[in-house]
């Protein structure tokens, strides 16, 4: 049990948050509310939505502080303060250090330390839905905060190749230049960069076993698929980050051609998973808690 969470089961209760904006739609708050009543602890999660209190980004120190001050035992953090609540905090998981991102702070006696669940979130959804993925040749689309915390994840795992295909071609081989960095001394064959980066996905397709989507397209509000779903055949897996909706055109075409799949879902559900067990010291249930998720997806028409 994680040192600073202990205390919060000890109380049998406890109050928590997600920061950022444009959170009204968030399942969270009932997601981990509902798995703190199976342990009999009165948890409480809110919701600080920037977009509705119409501040911005500025107003990130305060809440910290006002966090502290009344008493959180800890707070999501997501869009767009990943990166601008590192320098508010006093400690960083090694993690969200190599990362450069955090969506976890634990508040303990006043004090304020940054992890980041996105990865090992995704980890555990990839390998609750496609335990024989095959990781030697991997392409993940979008090198922004979830594709950078996902490539750690993925290599962790032991992929082989990655091919890290993103717009913004400086983003894309910046994240490469970092991960080689990070990975490239522990492999034999060191002297080779095996994390490449393009703005083409046909360029990295060639021997690919995985697709990994980490970009908005999809979402109810950008609509459409994020590469030419000619490149799909039945050899490549799918794991899509996007769960709203939970069916994506991205997966229809893949199991449309035979695609073994992972969904959005898998990451959602794995990062709470994550957050609550730092919150609360308490080992959650992932099988209840995808339970309750896709019954909170379906309350809602997904």
């Amino acid at each position: 049990m994680n040192d600073m969470t202990h205390p919060v089961a000890v109380r049998g209760k406890a109050l928590v948050g997600l920061i950022g904006a444009g959170l009204q739609q968030s399942l969270t708050p009932s997601m981990q509310e509902d798995e703190a009543r199976h342990h009999g602890l009165a948890l409480h999660y809110q919701l600080i939505d920037l977009d509705a209190a119409g501040v911005g980004i500025g107003a990130l120190p305060g809440l910290i502080d006002a966090a502290k001050v009344m008493g959180f035992a800890g707070l999501n953090i997501t869009y767009p303060c990943k990166q601008a609540v590192i320098p508010l905090l006093d400690a960083l998981d090694d993690e969200a250090r190599a990362m450069g991102a955090v969506n976890t702070v634990v508040i303990r006696g006043g004090k304020t330390k940054g992890y980041n669940t996105d990865g090992s979130g995704w980890a555990m959804g990839l390998q609750r839905a496609l335990p024989q993925a095959d990781l030697s040749h991997v392409v993940l689309l979008g090198a922004g905060g979830a594709g950078a915390a996902i490539a750690h994840a993925v290599l962790t795992l032991g992929a082989g190749q990655l091919w890290v295909v993103d717009q913004d071609a400086d983003k894309a081989a910046s994240l490469a230049d970092a991960l080689n960095r990070c990975f490239g001394p522990q492999r034999a064959d060191a002297q080779t960069a095996f994390v490449s980066s393009t703005t083409d996905a046909a360029a990295a397709w060639a021997g690919a076993t995985g697709l990994i989507h980490a970009t908005p397209t999809g979402m109810n509000n950008v609509p459409g698929v994020p590469l030419d779903v000619a490149l799909l055949h039945k050899d490549v897996w799918v794991s899509e980050i996007v769960y709203s909706p939970i069916e994506t055109g991205l997966l229809k075409a893949a199991r449309a051609v035979g695609c073994a799949t992972s969904d959005g879902g898998g990451m959602a559900v794995g990062q709470a998973v994550g957050a609550f067990r730092l919150f609360t010291g308490l080992e959650p249930d992932p099988v209840r808690m995808d339970a309750s998720f896709r019954r909170l997806l379906a309350a809602r028409g997904h």
